[in-house]
């Protein structure tokens, strides 16, 4: 499974030693593979310094700080929660970088505004939102996590090796 990352893992790695930084994630609809795929690399506690698995909204107020009002206006799958979920990582760890992901991986969940494959994703850099995205992924269950893990690591890889962030 992660073997196809290995090269996205590695930009993150390289970048992450080089610049003295490390990162973390906040994951919902992923489960943990994003975490599993950085630690896949030896050495990668070097540069990875967390995981949260924050599949339930419960999970998302507590572990990361998500007001409650906030799921409820908008719902976990949404900009406003996958941006609080970084920043609230950020808040209650000791990182640089936050990866952040929630979604509706399916194959029920799914509704006319929200159809099963989407994601939103943040990027948190220094305490603040970078970057905060939507993407709609097909397939089943497994190639939307698939996918989402994979778009999560190149975004934050390429936001990486950007001399400006």
């Amino acid at each position: 499974m992660f073997s196809d990352d290995t090269d996205l893992i590695q930009r993150i790695a390289v970048a992450l030693i080089r610049r003295k930084e490390c990162m973390g994630v906040a994951e919902s609809c992923t489960g943990g593979l994003i975490g599993a795929a950085c630690t896949s690399l030896s050495g990668s506690s070097q540069w990875f310094e967390r995981g949260v698995i924050s599949y339930s909204d419960q999970a998302k107020t507590e572990l990361l700080g998500v007001p409650p009002a906030l799921i409820g206006l908008h719902g976990s799958v949404s900009e406003a929660v996958a941006g609080h979920m970084a920043r609230g990582l950020m808040a209650h760890a000791p990182l640089d970088w936050a990866l952040a992901v929630t979604g509706i991986a399916g194959p029920t969940g799914g509704s006319e505004v929200k159809p099963v494959g989407t994601v939103w994703l943040a990027i948190g850099h220094n305490g603040r939102l970078h970057r905060v995205w939507r993407e709609r992924f097909e397939g089943d269950r497994h190639a939307v996590r698939l996918a989402t893990v994979r778009t999560g690591l190149a975004a934050l890889a390429e936001a990486l090796e950007d001399g400006d962030a």
